[in-house]
C-alpha cells in the first residue's frame, strides 16, 4: 500500500489534466471495490476456512417447542479447564482422489443410467417413508408400519437429508428442513435410553453433513445439531468424563447423576471424535471437543501396552477405563474407533494436534497388517485378503482366527485413504485387496450378497494359497458354498452395534453398506472402472433380493435363493447404502475425498482449508 500511494503523490507531482487524475481515482476505487466484494464472497462462501467462520460471532437459536433445553443442563461434574479447539493453519495433505480424465460419451450414458437405478431406488424407499412412517425412526418396509428404535426423532428423514441434497431432491430436502421443528429433543417415544454412539452418528452427523453439503444456507440444521449436541455432552457427565455409552437421558434429564458404562465396546466408547469437532468448529464452543480429546488421550495412553500393541481389544470398563477384553478386530464393537483415527486428523488440520492421530493411526494398521488380516483359500484362486479376529485368551502368539463379518469391509477404505495421506504405498495394495476380499465374498454366496459373518480358512502368511478340495471338505460347517467353511450369522443386515448387555436381543436389520462404502473409496482412489462394474453387480443382487413394497426389507438368510426377508428397514439404508451406489456412478467432483470428511454413517463433514 506505501508503494501505491507513493507513485499516487508522485503522478500528483506530475502535474496531469485533472480530468486524467479524476480517472485514475475513479478506476482506483472500483478496484478497491471489487476486491472487497470478492473478499466477502469468498469469507461467506462453503469454500471459505472453516476456522475463520468459527471466528464469527455465532447466534444459538433455542429450541421453539421443547419442553426442556439442554442447554441449561446442570452438570454433576464440570470440567475445570476446557482445552481450547485448534486453530493453527491445516497442514497440507496430500491429494486423495484420483485425477480424473475424459469421459467416452458411451460409459458415461452407461453410467448416468446406473446412477438414475439407484435414484429410483432411493425415491421408492423415501416415498414408503414419507407417505406411512412420516417423522417415525424407520418405516417396516413389507407392512407400511413404523418403528421408533431410536428415540423416536425421525431417524430416517435426519439421516436422508444429506442424501437427499446429493441427488438434486431438492423439494423434498426442504420439506424434510421445514418439519425439524416439529421435534422436541426432551421428549422420546418407546424408550428413556438410548445407544449414544448410535444417535450421534445418525442425528448430529446428520445435521452437521445437511448443514455442511448444502453451503450453510439453512441455519436450522446447525440450531438442531447445537441442540443435539448438548443433549450428547450430558451423556459425559460422569465422574471421569467418559461416555455413558448405554445413555439414560430422561434420568439425565431429571437430574440423575450418571456413570460411564462398566461393561461397554471400543466403539461405543470411542467413535464421537468426527462429529463433536465438526460442531466445535462451527459453532467455536470448544467444550464439544474437549469432550472427545479426553478420550483420545485415554486410548493414546494404553494403545502400545495392550497384549497386541497397536490395537485396542473390543470389550472395556468405561468406568475405570480398563482394557480388559482378549478379542480384537475390526469388526462389531471395534470398527469406527479404529476408522475416526485418519478421518479426526483431516478434519483437525492443525499438524500440532492432529499429528497424534496419524501416530495412532500407524500403530493400529501396522498391527492390523501383522496380525489380523489374511489370505483366505478360494477355489478361484484369487489374490485377497479379508479382515480376521484376533483372540488372545491363551499365552504366547496371538491367535488370528478368519472369522469375517461384514462390517469390517470398511477396513479396505479406511487403508486407501491412509495410504494417500500419510504417504504409505504399501497400504494401497493391501487396501486394494481387502476390498477385492468383500467382492468376492458377495459374489460367492448363492444370492450375490455377503452373509453378516462366515468362518473361511486361511493360507499361510507367505507362499503359495491354492485351492484344495479336501481340506476344503474337511473345514466345512454345513454350508456347500466353495471357499467358505461356515456361516455363522446368515442374515444381511446392517450396522447396529449391540452394547455388551444387549448381545442376547434379535438382530434383524438390513442393508449392510460397508462393503459398496470401500468399493466405493477404492474406485475415487485408484480411478479403476472396473469397481463400478463391481458395485454394479452389488447393486442389482440387493434390488432383486430386498426390494419390498414400501421399501427394501432385511434378508434372514443369505446363503438360500430365494432368501426369507424381514420387516425392516434401518435408516442408514438411504443414508449409507444408497448414497454409496449413488456416488461411485456420480462425476468424481460430487462430494470430493478432497474436500469432505465422511462419518460412519456417510454424513459428508467439510474440511478446514
Amino acid at each position: 500500500m506505501e508503494s501505491v500511494s507513493n507513485l499516487w503523490h508522485e503522478t500528483k507531482e506530475l502535474k496531469l489534466p485533472n480530468s486524467f487524475l479524476a480517472l485514475v481515482k475513479r478506476r482506483w476505487a472500483i478496484c478497491c471495490t471489487v476486491a472487497a466484494a470478492f473478499l466477502l464472497v469468498l469469507y461467506m462462501s462453503p469454500w471459505a476456512s472453516d476456522y475463520a467462520r468459527a471466528r464469527a460471532p455465532y447466534q444459538k437459536i433455542p429450541p421453539s417447542n421443547a419442553a426442556f433445553d439442554w442447554a441449561n443442563y446442570q452438570q454433576h461434574y464440570p470440567v475445570k479447564d476446557i482445552r481450547p479447539l485448534p486453530t493453527g493453519r491445516p497442514a497440507k495433505v496430500p491429494r486423495i482422489q484420483h485425477r480424473f480424465g475424459w469421459e467416452w460419451p458411451k460409459d458415461k450414458k452407461r453410467r448416468q443410467e446406473r446412477q438414475a437405478a439407484v435414484k429410483e431406488a432411493f425415491r421408492h424407499s423415501w416415498k414408503g417413508y414419507r407417505e406411512n412412517a412420516w417423522l417415525a425412526d424407520e418405516l417396516s418396509p413389507e407392512s407400511g408400519g413404523l418403528k421408533n428404535n431410536f428415540g423416536g426423532w425421525a431417524a430416517t428423514l435426519v439421516d436422508s437429508l444429506d442424501t437427499l441434497w446429493l441427488m438434486g431432491m431438492k423439494s423434498e430436502f426442504e420439506e424434510a428442513v421445514e418439519a425439524l421443528g416439529e421435534i422436541d429433543f426432551s421428549v422420546a417415544k418407546g424408550t428413556d435410553t438410548i445407544s449414544l454412539f448410535e444417535t450421534t452418528i445418525r442425528y448430529l452427523g446428520g445435521f452437521l453433513g445437511a448443514y455442511d453439503i448444502s453451503g450453510g444456507k439453512y441455519p436450522i440444521l446447525l440450531a438442531k445439531a447445537h441442540e443435539f449436541g448438548d443433549l450428547l455432552y450430558a451423556g459425559f457427565d460422569t465422574p471421569n468424563r467418559m461416555p455413558q455409552g448405554t445413555y439414560h437421558w430422561k434420568e439425565t434429564m431429571e437430574g440423575q447423576a450418571q456413570e460411564a458404562m462398566s461393561s461397554t465396546t471400543l466403539a461405543s466408547f470411542a467413535s464421537y471424535c468426527v462429529e463433536f469437532t465438526r460442531l466445535s468448529q462451527l459453532t467455536g464452543d470448544p467444550k464439544y471437543y474437549d469432550a472427545v480429546a479426553r478420550i483420545t488421550d485415554e486410548l493414546d495412553k494404553v494403545q502400545n501396552i495392550t497384549k497386541i500393541p497397536g490395537l485396542w481389544p473390543n470389550k472395556m470398563n468405561g468406568a475405570t477405563i480398563e482394557f480388559t477384553g482378549n478379542v480384537y478386530s475390526f469388526a462389531a464393537q471395534g470398527d469406527s474407533a479404529y476408522e475416526y483415527l485418519n478421518k479426526e486428523y483431516l478434519l483437525l488440520g492443525d499438524p500440532s494436534h492432529a499429528a497424534q492421530y496419524q501416530r495412532m493411526y500407524e500403530s493400529a494398521i501396522d498391527a492390523a497388517t501383522r496380525y489380523m488380516f489374511f489370505r483366505p483359500m478360494t477355489p478361484q484362486d484369487s489374490d485377497i485378503l479379508l479382515s480376521g479376529t484376533i483372540d488372545t485368551k491363551q499365552e504366547g502368539e496371538p491367535n488370528t482366527k478368519p472369522h469375517v463379518e461384514h462390517l469390517s469391509c470398511f477396513s479396505g477404505g479406511m487403508l486407501d485413504i491412509g495410504a494417500k495421506m500419510f504417504n504409505r504405498p504399501q497400504d494401497l495394495e493391501i487396501g486394494r485387496k481387502l476390498v477385492d476380499g468383500c467382492i468376492w465374498a458377495y459374489g460367492n454366496t448363492p444370492t450375490g450378497i455377503m452373509a453378516e459373518a462366515s468362518q473361511l480358512i486361511a493360507c499361510p502368511k507367505t507362499g503359495p494359497c491354492l485351492w484344495n478340495q479336501r481340506k476344503w471338505r474337511s473345514g466345512t460347517s454345513r454350508v456347500d458354498m466353495p471357499g467358505f467353511a461356515g456361516v455363522s450369522d446368515r442374515r444381511y443386515i446392517l450396522r447396529y452395534v449391540r452394547l455388551v448387555h444387549e448381545m442376547s436381543k434379535p438382530l434383524t436389520l438390513t442393508s449392510r453398506p460397508e462393503a459398496i462404502e470401500s468399493v466405493f473409496i477404492h474406485y475415487r482412489v485408484s480411478g479403476d472402472k472396473t469397481y463400478q462394474d463391481a458395485a454394479w453387480t452389488m447393486f442389482e443382487a440387493v434390488m432383486r433380493k430386498t426390494k419390498a413394497t414400501y421399501g427394501n426389507a432385511a434378508l434372514d438368510d443369505c446363503t438360500i435363493d430365494p432368501p426369507p426377508t424381514t420387516d425392516s428397514m434401518e435408516s442408514f439404508w438411504l443414508a449409507e447404502t444408497l448414497k454409496y451406489y449413488y456416488l461411485i456412478f456420480s462425476e468424481p467432483s460430487l462430494m470430493s475425498l478432497d474436500e469432505y470428511v465422511l462419518n460412519t454413517e456417510a454424513h459428508p463433514f467439510k474440511r478446514p482449508r
